[in-house]
């Protein structure tokens, strides 16, 4: 079976990163160097809630413009997109809740804008053999209200569509990648498979894909059971839904569902110290631009420091706000913190360090943050300093695809 892809949510091509390991770019022509093991066939980036495109315009500077879209995936027709044996994505963690269920007249309609309902529409018209989904770990425990309801839904539909799913959230920096990012990741594949039909007779998150790349160690924590078949269908999981969150690592053969949380048998560490180094020949030589100015310390300190703040709510309840200490500067001698959009500015989540050689506290360059995420260094200078801190605040850490790649790889060609 060859290996070709679709991309959904495509962002800057973190998943084509990661899948055909590229490590950097021609400085002429600003294509990628992609040794295209995986052909990617077909890509969608677009972000409704600006005029620029800028996250596509970096997409298709590195890869070129053919079978790359720019419009808007609700309108998308999916019988257009090309058959591929790979879907992949990161999709945003939205609200899931459901009008219909699949039996009903129209399908499942969740709340508008809701882009899990575009993945479950490519997967009927293309009926894709093995998907590859990205999320925050709170997918699995969310709504804060009916927590775990979020994800029964997906995989009540992934069961529905004839899938089996695995999934394990993943802390980058336990794994020797430098940046503490915590990320759930999905993988589901069509129940007529051969890989399917390998596991299906022993469900075992030992022989799990995650478990193979990502080893835990061996005394396992309590095994769960839950079993979406007690529920008709997914209007049923979001009106009834009552089992509870989901664990750490887990996976679903024929609606029977068992999942634990676990600890990662953790790899030597890449330190925050490590990366700067190494991005030194890369960053400007004058790096006075990052400098914190001497009157906006005094700020730092007190965002990253411990606080207890009485506050009010809408209600008029009034109740007390406290929030820890973090390290000013950063422990250089960890990796990374989890980087969110608003790095760069000051922030209590951006990242500060003490620059050794300037002797000056200064923030993270766009390429330092390129390479927390695991970029090619300058991949995203397509666009406005601020949409490049922007962009890797949403990316993924690709050297976790890359890492999967083999094991998928296999999966596939063995088809």
């Amino acid at each position: 079976m060859e290996l070709t892809v679709a991309e959904l949510f495509a962002g800057v091509g973190g998943f084509r990163v990661g899948l055909n390991k590229i490590k950097g770019f021609d400085e002429e022509t600003g294509l990628a160097k992609e040794n295209k093991t995986w052909n990617f066939v077909w890509g969608n980036q677009f972000e409704p809630s600006t005029k620029a495109q800028h996250a596509y315009n970096c997409y298709t500077k590195r890869f070129g413009i053919e079978n790359n879209s720019n419009e808007d995936i609700n309108k998308v027709d999916k019988k257009l997109i090309p058959d591929h044996n790979l879907l992949v994505g990161g999709f945003p963690c939205q609200d899931y809740s459901v009008a219909r269920s699949l039996n009903g007249e129209k399908g499942i309609k969740g709340k508008k804008g809701v882009l899990f309902w575009d993945i479950k529409d490519v997967l009927i018209e293309k009926k894709s053999p093995f998907v590859l989904l990205e999320n925050v770990d709170r997918l699995l425990k969310s709504p804060a209200n009916r927590r775990g309801r979020d994800f029964a839904i997906m995989l009540k539909t992934f069961d529905e569509l004839g899938y089996y799913v695995q999934w394990r959230v993943i802390n980058a920096g336990d794994y020797g990648m430098p940046q503490k990012r915590r990320r759930v990741f999905i993988f589901a594949s069509k129940k007529n498979t051969k890989y399917s039909k390998s596991i299906k007779n022993e469900q075992n998150l030992e022989n799990s894909i995650f478990e193979k790349v990502f080893p835990t160690e061996s005394d396992l924590d309590i095994l769960f059971n839950t079993d979406i078949n007690t529920y008709s269908d997914t209007l049923d999981v979001t009106e009834n839904y009552k089992d509870g969150k989901f664990l750490d690592t887990g996976m679903m053969i024929d609606g029977k569902i068992i999942h634990r949380d676990v600890t990662p048998r953790k790899s030597e560490v890449y330190s925050l110290e490590k990366l700067l180094k190494n991005a030194e020949k890369y960053n400007d030589e004058d790096l006075s631009k990052y400098f914190a100015e001497e009157d906006k310390l005094d700020k730092w300190k007190y965002l990253k420091g411990s606080k207890r703040i009485e506050r009010e709510s809408k209600t008029g309840h009034k109740y007390i706000y406290s929030e820890g200490a973090m390290s000013f500067p950063e422990n250089i001698k960890e990796p990374a913190r989890t980087m969110l959009t608003s790095e760069g500015t000051i922030n209590r989540s951006s990242h500060i360090i003490f620059d050794e050689i300037n002797k000056k506290y200064r923030i993270l360059t766009e390429v330092e943050c390129e390479m927390i995420q695991m970029f090619p260094p300058n991949w995203t200078n397509t666009m406005p300093t601020r949409r490049r801190y922007f962009m890797m605040g949403n990316a993924l850490v690709t050297g976790i695809i890359s890492k999967l790649e083999p094991v998928l790889k296999n999966i596939i060609e063995n088809e």
